[in-house]
């Protein structure tokens, strides 16, 4: 077994985490000062979104030195005394690897600039014009437009499948590679947890065949890394890969293929997206589809990989908002999605703000975003005719920065957060919903967040059981068993707004909740009344 399996990571998001010296952007002293909340909430790690040094076009995901901290986040001081506290209180610290791209302020563009014969040109991939001049062919960046940037000095294209500011990596080149893997145990040598790996299925790239994710070189470079660098640790991986399906997932994370210990995959938060078209074009959510992908994650990899599970992180509209009830049932809902999440099998991730609720913070105008996809995706379809309205329709829906704004700590001025200006405005709502708040109140969402991660290191079941889904077709309520060493647990929640009746025993069956999140001290599994958003957890006789 590895120190993973029975773990529960918690992300932060350090701009908006916590501000210690009063100009706005969270920082690394301000993490330090909350450890002993972390302890409390009861985390194993931290995963750590970048503070490397960067221009912060992508907020930090465009890293322009990554063996130096970003002075907005403090010093390499204080990084090494994060990882010391953390470890004090038994918390590993993981960081967030971005090796697809760089900034194009790091050292090594700067001299690829200089001209095809530089040393560090071939670090990227550069490609000579199209016969008509254009770019050499359609691949389009994430961030709206073409992927190719022309380089007016030397007459070439470069790509970028991000921001014209965050240039590809060759990863064709060892030499590249290997000042990569040394950068990478430059950390691990600092005693870190481990790595996320930012969009890491794109690094074996073809981009003249119009391929990105899922390379053909993408398993050898990955075991490569392996040998030289993490394999040697005791330490968790997690490889960010859009597109896996579970038999691509299986290459990446059986112990036995010496790659990663898993993979986020995001099969399960498309599912409010029209087929075939972008994130922002919505369509309700289908529950039994819901069922039917995460429970197939939940099976095909069993014993030959390992399941990351998580509804939200940096680049997510909050859960609670976006398919439960951010209103009248705030509570109820926010603790029957952690209830249903973190009694599957892998590895839980909490996003910061989730344990208290923190919910999607709309916006009226451009003026008000500050996420870079969201700004290009509003002028882009402001060109293409689409009205004001209905762009800031999906940008409320779906843009990254309702996972930003700044975490919620009490009812003080700026939330707690800061004694500044926020980089990012504060939710509005932050009086009512705040860590204070969730600390004072027994039937908070923390408490159930707190308790489920107890069930997770007091059970093997948790961690090992075998899992079948219940009634799959059933519209509104999502249910399951968890199987381990002849004992049997079920998992129901009602997935709804609304009250409603379930049978799921053939005879009259009562069981007492181990966990649930309406005062009720039994329920009849052959004639099931469930309040709105109601979840429990309940040992089968």
């Amino acid at each position: 077994m590895k120190w993973w399996q029975d773990a529960v990571i918690y992300q932060i998001y350090p701009r908006s985490f916590q501000d210690s010296n009063g100009d706005g952007i969270g920082d690394i002293p301000g993490i330090i000062s909350r450890l002993d909340y972390l302890e409390e909430l009861g985390i194993d790690a931290i995963w750590l979104s970048p503070v490397y040094e960067s221009p912060n076009d992508d907020n930090g995901y465009d890293i322009s030195d990554y063996r130096a901290i970003h002075p907005e986040f403090g010093t390499m001081a204080d990084m090494d005394q994060l990882i010391e506290e953390a470890k004090q209180r038994g918390i590993r610290i993981i960081m967030d690897l971005v090796v697809n791209h760089t900034s194009d302020e790091h050292q090594w563009f700067v001299e690829a600039k200089k001209g095809r014969d530089n040393p560090y040109r071939d670090y990227y991939i550069w490609r000579d014009p199209a016969e008509d001049g254009g770019p050499p062919n359609d691949l389009k960046s994430t961030f709206s437009g073409s992927a190719w940037e022309f380089d007016e000095a030397s007459g070439q294209y470069y790509l970028h499948l991000f921001s014209k500011k965050q240039p590809d990596l060759n990863w064709e080149n060892p030499k590249m590679r290997q000042e990569v893997y040394d950068m990478m145990n430059f950390w691990l040598e600092k005693g870190i947890g481990g790595f996320r790996m930012d969009v890491i299925d794109l690094i074996g790239k073809v981009p003249d065949e119009g391929i990105t994710a899922n390379g053909p070189k993408l398993h050898e470079y990955l075991q490569e890394m392996n040998r030289e660098t993490f394999g040697n640790y005791d330490v968790l991986t997690v490889g960010e890969t859009h597109g896996a399906t579970p038999e691509i997932a299986k290459l990446y994370s059986d112990p036995e293929r010496r790659e990663l210990s898993m993979v986020f995959q995001f099969e399960h938060m498309t599912l409010d997206e029209q087929p075939g078209k972008s994130k922002w074009d919505l369509k309700p959510l289908d529950l039994p589809e819901l069922k039917q992908v995460l429970a197939k994650w939940q099976t095909e990899l069993d014993g030959k990989g390992w399941n990351s599970l998580f509804w939200n992180n940096h680049d997510t509209p909050r859960i609670v908002s976006r398919w439960g009830d951010d209103q009248e049932y705030l509570v109820e809902s926010a603790q029957m999605f952690a209830i249903l999440l973190h009694l599957m099998k892998g590895t839980p991730y909490i996003y910061q703000g989730e344990e208290i609720g923190m919910t999607n913070s709309p916006v009226t105008d451009l003026s008000q975003i500050n996420d870079i996809e969201s700004r290009n995706m509003y002028d882009e379809r402001l060109a293409q005719g689409w009205s004001k309205k209905d762009i800031l329709l999906s940008i409320n829906a779906k843009g990254r920065d309702n996972a930003r704004t700044p975490m919620q700590w009490d009812t003080t001025e700026q939330a707690g957060f800061t004694t500044g200006e926020p980089w990012l405005a504060v939710n509005e709502n932050f009086d009512r919903i705040n860590v204070e708040k969730s600390l004072e109140d027994s039937g908070s969402i923390f408490y159930t967040y707190q308790e489920l991660i107890r069930l997770r290191k007091e059970h093997p079941l948790v961690v090992w059981g075998d899992f079948r889904l219940l009634a799959p077709d059933h519209p509104t309520v999502f249910a399951y068993e968890r199987s381990y060493k002849g004992e049997t647990w079920i998992v129901v929640a009602n997935v709804s707004g609304r009250d409603i009746h379930a049978k799921l025993s053939k005879h009259s069956e009562k069981v007492a909740p181990l966990i649930n999140n309406y005062m009720k001290s039994t329920y009849d599994l052959h004639s099931l009344e469930l309040r709105p958003y109601e979840a429990f957890v309940a040992k089968r006789r």
